[in-house]
């Protein structure tokens, strides 16, 4: 009885996924946080049907998402109130999950069977091309990697950014820098990515710690990054790339270094093949989905550090099984 409840649990996971997306794709938080509580009231303002609705919310009653009942009225939770549309909101990762990813999970058999993107599979080109002709799955996109990085705050906490000039490298859209920035007044930053990426980046970063203390540089960290950093941020921008790849933006920055005293700061999930746990290892299986990359070792990042002339100094853990490794430089030959 216990191998079936667990196998049954497992499979139906795509079910609760879609529920959950659904009541998403509705705004049910939003429409019962103002009011509109009962099912019948939540139908009339979705243009749902009124015993779809019963029946999608006595499911997510059943698994803690909302409270309540159809009758007397139902209750956001603390689950459903990450659900409500605004600034830390989970909205864009259900959506995003539930429309594009949960698309290339259906070829899951494909993308394990090759080591290749199920993704591409289903949409007949990579998913940051993709990104690039879709504007609002790729705001969906960059929400939801904000939404997954509440450690930010806490890489502060793990390294001395003090005096220092922070180069993110790859940046995205700011969030990690502005924390960097915002706990650290005398730091100063520059933040590289795409060039598409440079208005959004732009925008956060003058709200949150002003342009004066930030650089913003549109390229590729596998031609070049920034020189003359103290200190050069990875942060979980290389799972999608071959180990000669990685190799090159490590040596890269290498070479950009100010000088002896300054460090590669690498923040990634890594998996482990003895006692491996859940989420390190279900990332690196999506990675696949959707990148045809995946997540690696600390043993192989730390292989590929070397052949770039680098060490691991240290580790640091940070929340969601995020871990922090600081490498220096080895001294160059002549």
């Amino acid at each position: 009885m216990h191998a079936t409840r667990e196998v049954i649990q497992m499979i139906t996971g795509g079910w609760r996924a879609q529920a959950l997306y659904t009541a998403v794709k509705l705004g049910l938080a939003d429409h019962i946080e103002a009011g509109r509580t009962t099912s019948a009231e939540l139908a009339e303002s979705t243009g749902a049907s009124e015993e779809g609705i019963h029946r999608l919310m006595r499911l997510l009653v059943a698994t803690g998402v909302f409270a309540g009942n159809g009758s007397t009225g139902y209750r956001n939770t603390e689950v459903s109130a990450a659900l409500l549309d605004g600034p830390d909101s989970l909205r864009d990762m259900c959506l995003l999950y539930g429309e594009e990813f949960y698309v290339a999970w259906q070829h899951a058999h494909h993308a394990i069977s090759t080591v290749s993107s199920g993704f591409e599979v289903a949409y007949d080109q990579p998913f940051y091309d993709y990104l690039g002709h879709h504007a609002d799955t790729a705001r969906r996109f960059h929400h939801t990697l904000n939404a997954a990085s509440m450690f930010f705050h806490q890489v502060p906490e793990v390294f001395d950014f003090s005096g220092k000039m922070v180069v993110d490298v790859g940046g995205g859209g700011g969030e990690l820098l502005a924390s960097i920035l915002g706990a650290t007044p005398d730091a100063r930053g520059t933040l590289l990515d795409r060039e598409h990426m440079m208005p959004k980046a732009g925008e956060h970063l003058a709200a949150t710690v002003g342009l004066d203390r930030v650089q913003l540089v549109g390229g590729d960290m596998f031609t070049d990054v920034p020189k003359g950093g103290d200190v050069y941020i990875l942060c979980r921008v290389l799972a999608a790339w071959d180990d000669d790849a990685v190799v090159t933006v490590f040596e890269n920055c290498r070479r950009a270094m100010a000088d002896s005293s300054a460090r590669l700061l690498l923040l990634d999930r890594f998996v482990e093949d003895q006692n491996p746990t859940v989420l390190p290892s279900l990332w690196d299986l999506h990675l696949l989905m959707t990148t045809g990359g995946g997540h690696r070792s600390r043993e192989r990042i730390t292989a590929l550090l070397d052949r770039a002339g680098l060490d691991v100094e240290r580790k640091a853990d940070l929340p969601m099984e995020t871990v922090a490794l600081v490498a220096a430089a080895r001294p160059l030959c002549d």
